[in-house]
């Protein structure tokens, strides 16, 4: 009998363009831009994908699962189970490169110089594009991924340069986050390893680096056992460690740091710019954490909790526009089964993201781009209150499936090895 696997359930995405220009949703394999400048949203155009049409949801055959721009927003990446990941150009919302790639691609980083793309299959390789010199007018020239580095058979959760280009950190499912020398010539690899973070009793989930200057060195870390941590990268110490879950009132703590059936997993990080704030989302919070970082005293506190009053949004991605000390929030999910909405996405936006502030949860009719916003991002200006709880659900169970080490019976194994579709990289 051939083994049947369940339809995985892909959480929404949500990214802010740096200077606060665009903003961009993914749900599925739909793409969703609104440019934030004209108050439009925006139309792709994908001249390598198969389909005449040159809407957003033909560029991605499969859920995306990893969106970003660059730091200084020339770049944006999206990849995903579909087995490609595409390079636009945010000028003209063009594809200007499309890679394949041998497995599905769980998480993407851009070198803050803009020099490098790196991406992580679901075999736990990293590979490394070199795109050096590259024109956002013009598509770029074929360029072979080169392996980089490699977390043997574990799934990377995430991938995140240090500020200053001298790291590439890869966190993965089996708890630990490795700290490795971004190479001057990393198309031969990368072989130095610096540190490893280890501390977490869970699957790492989210990564993030402060930009102040005092601090760049230092890394905070989610994960599925509701906790955030502080690390000194170089070392690899263990500065602080706050149980987010806990101090927000989910659940108490059982003195291992564990939280049953992954149901308070941090599922995303995001720290503000200049505030040392560091916001948090948490699977079962219908609501944000919001954590202080005291960069002299090295500990991580819980400021606020800014609550979604009268409907059910637990958030699954954020987004921070620094120029506007504003929160981009994004919760949804695609190929959910039953009920009326198998694919939605609920966009909301917190300002005031300041310590000395009150932060505030934005009206719809106040929202940047208003009703056009809504409609380009969530597909429609509102969202049936059903869809929400189901949704919640849905993506604890993604989480599961995705991050947990599968364990398949003696006789299944070599009827999945014979049927596997695995796309060779073009010689």
């Amino acid at each position: 009998m051939e083994e049947t696997e369940a339809t995985e359930v892909a959480p929404a995405l949500i990214a802010v363009h740096p200077h606060r220009s665009s903003v961009v949703v993914a749900v599925g394999y739909d793409l969703r831009v609104f440019d934030l400048l004209a108050g439009v949203g925006v139309t792709l155009l994908d001249d390598s994908s198969s389909s005449s049409s040159s809407s957003s949801s033909s560029s991605h055959k499969d859920s995306i699962r990893a969106i970003r721009f660059s730091a200084n927003g020339k770049l944006f990446v999206s990849a995903g189970d579909d087995k490609t990941l595409k390079i636009w150009s945010p000028i003209s919302w063009r594809c200007i490169f499309t890679l394949s790639s041998e497995k599905r691609i769980s998480a993407v980083a851009i070198s803050n110089d803009e020099s490098y793309v790196c991406f992580a299959d679901k075999f736990g390789v990293v590979w490394v594009v070199d795109i050096t010199g590259f024109d956002a007018n013009q598509p770029l020239l074929y360029k072979k991924p080169t392996p980089l580095l490699s977390h043997y058979c574990s799934i990377i959760t995430s991938l995140e340069f240090s500020p200053d280009d001298r790291f590439i950190l890869s966190a993965d499912r089996d708890f630990k986050i490795r700290v490795t020398n971004f190479p001057k010539k990393p198309l031969n690899g990368a072989h130095e390893i610096q540190s490893f973070c280890l501390g977490h009793t869970e699957f790492v989930s989210c990564l993030a680096f402060f930009q102040a200057q005092e601090c760049q060195q230092h890394l905070l870390s989610g994960s599925g056992d509701s906790t955030v941590q502080l690390w000194d990268v170089s070392s690899g110490a263990l500065l602080d460690t706050c149980e987010v879950a806990n101090k927000a009132g989910l659940l108490e703590s059982n003195g291992n740091g564990k939280s049953e059936e992954h149901g308070h997993a941090v599922t995303d990080l995001c720290t503000t710019l200049d505030g040392l704030l560091v916001a948090v989302a948490i699977q079962s919070l219908q609501g944000i954490a919001l954590l202080s970082c005291n960069v002299s005293a090295q500990t991580l506190t819980l400021a606020k909790v800014v609550s979604f009053d009268g409907e059910a949004f637990v958030p699954t991605c954020l987004g921070y526009a620094s120029s506007a000390r504003e929160l981009w929030i994004v919760t949804g999910v695609s190929s959910l089964p039953g009920g009326s909405h198998p694919s939605f996405a609920r966009v909301r936006v917190i300002s005031g993201i300041d310590i000395e502030q009150k932060a505030v949860v934005v009206e719809d009719d106040k929202i940047p781009g208003g009703e056009k916003l809504l409609e380009t991002l969530q597909g429609t200006a509102s969202v049936d209150e059903n869809a929400f709880l189901a949704a919640a659900e849905a993506v604890k169970t993604a989480m599961c499936n995705l991050l947990i080490k599968k364990h398949y019976p003696s006789e299944s194994r070599e009827s999945r090895k014979k049927t596997r579709n695995d796309r060779k990289l073009k010689q």
